[in-house]
C-alpha cells in the first residue's frame, strides 16, 4: 500500500545517494546524504517528502559545514530565526533532531545539540475544526448519490487523513465495519458504518478498489482530493477555512461532545497519545461542566425568587401597611 500511494503521487524511489557526487566527510552534507540512504527506506513516503523538503533547505543554507561543530547555541539561534513561523521553526526542530541522532547512531557526533531547544508556542489552534452548521451546510448542497458527499462522510465518520480517505474501498467492510489502518503511525481502527456514511456508500456503488475514483476510474491522489474538495466547498458556500483535514477534527469534535471517552475516541481517530484528543474532550467536558453550573445557577435564583414571592403581602393582608 505505501508503493501503491507512492506511485500515485508520481514519487520514484530513491535509487542513488542524493547530494554524493559534492559531500565532504564529516559535513552536514554527509549526514544527509547517510541519512537519506539509510533511515529514508524505513519512513512513509509522506513522511520522507516532508521531512526532505525542510532538509534540503537546511542543506542549502550549511551543508557545507562540519557537523562536529554544530553546538546547541547554532541550533537555538537556527530555529529562532523562524519564530515568526512557529510551526516551521518546530518542525525544524523536531527534523534537526531526528538527523543528528543518526549523526550520533553513525559516531559523526557525540551529542544531540537540538536536545534542550525547546518548542514555539503556536498561537493558532492549528487547521479549523469544522462547525455543526458547516457539516450542515455541505450535506445541503451536495445530495447523497455524488462524491462530494462521499468524500465528505468517509473524512467525517471514519476521521481519518486525507491519505487515508483515499485508499478506503470496499474491501475494507467486514460485517457493518470498516477495517481500516491510519498510515501515519500504522494504527489500526475497525469503525462502525453509521447511517449517513452507509447511504453515501451506497449512493456511489463502484467496481472499483476504492470509493473515491476519477470518471476513469483510477483512485484519487490525496493532493488531487484535496485540491478537489477545495472546490466543492466553494460551491457550498463555506469559507476557505473549512478543509478535509478540518474535517477529521470535527468527528473527533463531535465524538467528545457525544460523550465519548479520550481513549474511545483515540481508537477511531488512530491517535497514539492522549494529549491531541484531550483538547476535544476537555472542551466539550468544560461546555458540559458549564451548562450545569449555568443550570444549577438559574435553580438557586429561581428557589429564592419564589421564596422571596411568597413572603410578599397580599391585597387581601389586612396586616399589610398602607
Amino acid at each position: 500500500m505505501l508503493q501503491y500511494a507512492a506511485a500515485l503521487d508520481g514519487a520514484k524511489a530513491q535509487t542513488t545517494n542524493i547530494g554524493a557526487d559534492r559531500t565532504v566527510p564529516g559535513t552536514v552534507n554527509a549526514v544527509i546524504v547517510s541519512y537519506y540512504k539509510l533511515v529514508f527506506p524505513l519512513l512513509k513516503p509522506s513522511t520522507q517528502a516532508m521531512r526532505r523538503n525542510i532538509l534540503e533547505r537546511f542543506r542549502r543554507d550549511h551543508g557545507n559545514k562540519p557537523v562536529a561543530r554544530l553546538e546547541h547555541e547554532h541550533v537555538a539561534s537556527i530555529i529562532a530565526a523562524k519564530a515568526n513561523t512557529p510551526e516551521a521553526a518546530n518542525n525544524l526542530r523536531k527534523v534537526l533532531r531526528h538527523l543528528l541522532e543518526h549523526a550520533i547512531a553513525v559516531k559523526m557526533i557525540a551529542h544531540n545539540p537540538v536536545i534542550g531547544v525547546g518548542r514555539f508556542k503556536n498561537a493558532s489552534s492549528g487547521l479549523h475544526c469544522w462547525t455543526d452548521d458547516e457539516i450542515k451546510q455541505y450535506r445541503a448542497y451536495w445530495p447523497i448519490g455524488t462524491q462530494q458527499p462521499l468524500a465528505m462522510e468517509l473524512a467525517l465518520e471514519t476521521t481519518s487523513r486525507r491519505t487515508d480517505v483515499t485508499r478506503i474501498g470496499p474491501q475494507h467492510e467486514r460485517n457493518g465495519k470498516l477495517d481500516l489502518r491510519h498510515t501515519k503511525n500504522n494504527s489500526e481502527a475497525l469503525i462502525p458504518i453509521t447511517p449517513v456514511l452507509r447511504a453515501a456508500i451506497d449512493g456511489c456503488p463502484t467496481k472499483h478498489l476504492t470509493f473515491l475514483h476519477t470518471r476513469a476510474g483510477a483512485p484519487r491522489s490525496p493532493k488531487a482530493l484535496g485540491g478537489a474538495f477545495r472546490k466543492w466547498c466553494d460551491a457550498a458556500g463555506l469559507p476557505k477555512r473549512c478543509t478535509i483535514h478540518g474535517l477529521r477534527k470535527g468527528g473527533a469534535r463531535r465524538l467528545a461532545e457525544a460523550g465519548a471517552t479520550a481513549h474511545e475516541i483515540m481508537s477511531i481517530t488512530g491517535h497514539k497519545t492522549l494529549s491531541e484528543v484531550q483538547r476535544y474532550t476537555a472542551a466539550a467536558e468544560r461546555e458540559h461542566l458549564a451548562e450545569q453550573a449555568i443550570a444549577k445557577l438559574s435553580e438557586r435564583v429561581r428557589t429564592k425568587q419564589h421564596a422571596e414571592l411568597s413572603n410578599l403581602p397580599t391585597r387581601l393582608d389586612k396586616t399589610a401597611p398602607k
